[in-house]
């Protein structure tokens, strides 16, 4: 089983890096799924502008970027979302990537690792919503980092009990995939 990890932003100063990275850290010590970055920054999406519809071009896209991104992303049978909350919501370039695609991510499991102010928990209800147009099964568990207090100069200085949520949203995500496939 393969699990995208999907690097959500595509800032220059991103913190997500760091968050993607613990993600990985903590994926390395499990034997039942491979973990892969899937970073979005590196594919370029552009904006959504074709005439097809995505959920209508059956994987065939008109731009290579995102010809590229679908391949990627189908290549999936589950997701770990490493996102930011901009403004009280999703990031626009993750949004657009998301709609760019259409039977890639469909009836797949997703679990939601945020971070923000207030640990991204809104941009978190609006992926829930978001990704049900997909039929995708997003996990009850998420994990939701504090911009203010876990975030230092020098990394990541998370909570105790960030493990232990990121270990029970992995079992969740790896269980549901298994009853997917």
């Amino acid at each position: 089983m393969k699990i995208g990890v999907v690097l959500g932003s595509i800032r220059d100063t991103r913190k997500g890096e760091l968050v993607a990275q613990w993600v990985l850290d903590q994926s390395s010590a499990r034997d039942d799924a491979e973990f892969e970055l899937i970073d979005l920054a590196s594919f370029d999406v552009p904006l959504l502008t074709s005439a097809t519809l995505p959920a209508q071009a059956n994987r065939s896209y008109d731009n290579e970027q995102v010809t590229a991104w679908s391949k990627a992303i189908d290549a999936c049978d589950a997701y770990v979302f490493v996102t930011p909350e901009y403004n009280h919501g999703v990031p626009g370039g993750f949004k657009n990537a998301v709609d760019s695609l259409g039977p890639e991510w469909q009836s797949k499991p997703v679990g939601l690792v945020s971070y923000g102010a207030d640990g991204g928990v809104r941009a978190v209800e609006h992926w829930r919503q978001i990704l049900a147009n997909f039929h995708m099964i997003v996990v009850r568990q998420q994990v939701s980092l504090l911009l203010f207090s876990e975030f230092t100069e020098n990394g990541l200085k998370l909570e105790d009990r960030r493990a232990g949520e990121l270990t029970m949203l992995f079992d969740q995500v790896v269980s549901t995939a298994k009853r997917c496939a």
